[in-house]
């Protein structure tokens, strides 16, 4: 009878996973943009290089960077120009193309309020996607010479028009990313990955799986992009309603690491669950609102088991700094620290998991 009740609370409790940055705000149901990029109708049509473009759909990045390889520097700029849209968001697409390709995307939309900051000079954008609430990606660093690669996968409440905002800055997709190359490193490049639809304040897709689905589908085949432009595999930080699409695509990212902070679950009962080689770290400061979260599943509500629980077997990223659910980037802080050593393959935290009896489980 008390498990029964424990479970039914749980069921209740589940559903106010907010797993993102807004707070205790309902939220509306969102649904996931799926499928290739905008403007691949136009592209598949195009036969101006007297062959078939491949299919955004159905190309792999690996098949996607082996026919670029092959054109010369006058094709790719003529698919820069007749399609930004689709080089500017097609994985396996060299990165310099991109950027060049977004630049024109971002121009066509300057009178959009939402995205004229993006399209300041000197800002390197990865992916752009105005459909929707819009999705970004955005480089910071320089990925064609880094030695190590980072990518920052945010929560809820993240879309194009929040990306960047100047309120709670290192809570943004841009100011994580942006703090955690500062702290990394000339040598590192990192990612602001918002390039998933996610869940809106409190709802049932916060609390359920699907839009994390969604997401990990994206995020697996983005990474597979980078390796297939030459880059180095991956350190991938995951926040909050991140951490449970990093867990979802765990066993297809070719990362070094998978690093979760304020995470409600990664839908794996531990780390082997998650089938990754990666080294899988975790945080959760002690102010952080996401500790009152119930860490179980109920008939697909709830994420699962916390990260930080010693028996999920991460190891354990200090955050005595950081304060609240957005404070882990914040510049002088140990868990932006110990990101940043991570991020640049330096020694930081204890390489080694914590277990249930280990010294520093028992603090």
């Amino acid at each position: 009878m008390r498990r029964y009740a424990r479970t039914l609370l749980a069921a209740a409790l589940a559903t106010t996973i907010v797993a993102g940055t807004a707070g205790w705000v309902s939220g509306a149901a969102q649904t996931a943009l799926t499928g290739p990029p905008p403007g691949s109708g136009a592209w598949r049509a195009d036969r101006a290089l007297g062959t078939e473009l491949p299919d955004p759909e159905r190309t792999s990045p690996a098949e996607v960077a082996s026919f670029f390889s092959g054109l010369s520097a006058g094709e790719r700029q003529l698919l820069v120009v007749r399609h930004p849209s689709v080089v500017g968001n097609l994985d396996g697409v060299p990165v310099e193309l991109r950027y060049r390709a977004n630049s024109l995307a971002l121009a066509a939309v300057r009178d959009d309020a939402r995205y004229r900051t993006l399209a300041a000079p000197g800002r390197q954008i990865l992916a752009f996607d105005p459909r929707g609430r819009g999705q970004v990606v955005e480089v910071f660093g320089d990925l064609r010479s880094a030695r190590r690669v980072s990518v920052v996968v945010p929560g809820s409440d993240v879309d194009a028009g929040t990306f960047d905002r100047t309120d709670d800055v290192h809570g943004t997709p841009a100011g994580m990313a942006r703090a955690l190359h500062a702290q990394a490193g000339a040598d590192s490049a990192v990612i602001a990955w918002a390039g998933y639809t996610t869940p809106v304040g409190v709802g049932i897709d916060a609390a359920t799986g699907g839009l994390a689905s969604a997401g990990a589908e994206r995020l697996a085949r983005f990474t597979a992009g980078l390796a297939a432009d030459g880059l180095p595999g991956p350190a991938v930080f995951c926040h909050s309603y991140g951490s449970v699409v990093c867990g979802l695509a765990a066993h297809r990212l070719s990362a070094t690491d998978l690093v979760v902070l304020g995470s409600p679950g990664m839908r794996a009962d531990d780390v082997s669950a998650l089938r990754t080689s990666a080294r899988v770290w975790a945080a959760k400061d002690a102010t952080d609102w996401i500790d009152d979260v119930p860490s179980l599943r109920f008939a697909g509500l709830g994420h699962g088991v916390d990260p930080t629980d010693p028996a999920f077997g991460a190891r354990r990223i200090p955050a005595a700094d950081a304060r609240g659910h957005t404070g882990y980037f914040v510049p002088g802080t140990d868990s932006l620290r110990a990101f940043a050593a991570i991020a640049a393959g330096r020694p930081g935290p204890s390489s080694e998991p914590r277990s249930a009896g280990s010294p520093e489980a028992a603090r």
